[in-house]
């Protein structure tokens, strides 16, 4: 199976940044609750995840989202398996927006040990990767998280990235491999030099014709991912918000250069149900534009 080459193009050269609007399971209430729908509002996982799709739908179809500022979208499985106007949500983004479309994989995070949280295990990740592919997905995000600076936790995090990455390549879909370092961490700059060294160290077996994408917390020294940006199996490193406010995360993304955002809270921070369509499209726009501006740099 051969990945899109448009699509590749695109997220090779193309100016712009990724939507995450992948929040699933245990953080749905929270993003329905910032967008001013309450959990006394709704009733049961069904119901939940109908408010949850329309408020993306709701982001998807604004005329402030679209290809010129968004080159691609990271979505959740169920959102993957719903419409937008009769398309599937993966073929609407791209038919429509020009937006190329991701799909969340990962089954969450294992218990903390060596200072870090590796993904639980993905049985079924051949049968999803399948289905993503029939669905025109283009490529997937999987996270673990960092939270101290410990070789042997940091290696095993990257390893585990790297070979299920490999197992995503192998279905023709391009990987976004997510080793997030807390920004809360107390060790986070040395934590930041152990993950280089092994992302480095993962990228010399990687062939330029197979890329990963990489997604990463906002470093502590600007410009320390450098050389993960120039390496030729890298196709594009993205930043996580990470918690940062997106005042916050649009100035020290815009010290990095050739990083550009993939945010998820910093991008529907200010959008409300209970906006009229005028209001919604105009936070949005003016989202989209702080988010766009700081990728460029």
């Amino acid at each position: 199976m051969a990945v899109n080459q448009e699509q590749l193009e695109r997220m090779r050269t193309g100016k712009g940044f990724i939507a995450a609007l992948d929040q699933s399971g245990g953080s749905t209430p929270k993003a329905l609750k910032l967008y001013g729908i309450d959990e006394s509002e709704y009733s049961g996982e069904a119901q939940m995840f109908d408010l949850m799709h329309a408020m993306r739908t709701r982001m998807i179809k604004s005329r402030a989202f679209n290809g010129d500022r968004v080159l691609g979208a990271i979505l959740f499985e169920g959102t993957m398996d719903r419409d937008i106007d009769g398309l599937g949500s993966a073929q609407f983004l791209w038919a429509m927006k020009r937006v190329v479309p991701f799909l969340k994989v990962d089954k969450g995070l294992a218990d903390e040990g060596n200072g870090v949280q590796v993904m639980k295990p993905m049985p079924d990740l051949g049968a999803l990767l399948q289905r993503g592919v029939a669905k025109g997905i283009f490529g997937t995000k999987m996270r673990s998280v960092i939270k101290l600076a410990n070789q042997a936790g940091i290696d095993a995090v990257v390893k585990q990235q790297f070979e299920v990455g490999r197992q995503i390549i192998s279905h023709g879909l391009v990987p976004i491999i997510e080793p997030e370092v807390d920004i809360k961490s107390p060790e986070k700059p040395a934590a930041e030099a152990l993950l280089r060294a092994a992302i480095l160290a993962e990228l010399a077996k990687q062939p330029a014709s197979q890329p990963v994408m990489l997604k990463l917390t906002i470093p502590t020294t600007a410009n320390f991912y450098a050389e993960l940006i120039k390496h030729p199996s890298v196709l594009r490193v993205v930043a996580l918000s990470g918690g940062y406010s997106r005042e916050d995360a649009n100035r020290m993304l815009s010290e990095n250069h050739g990083m550009i955002a993939s945010f998820s809270r910093a991008l529907s921070e200010g959008l409300s149900a209970k906006q009229s369509e005028a209001d919604f499209d105009g936070m949005l726009d003016s989202t989209i534009a702080g988010i766009y501006a700081a990728s460029l740099t």
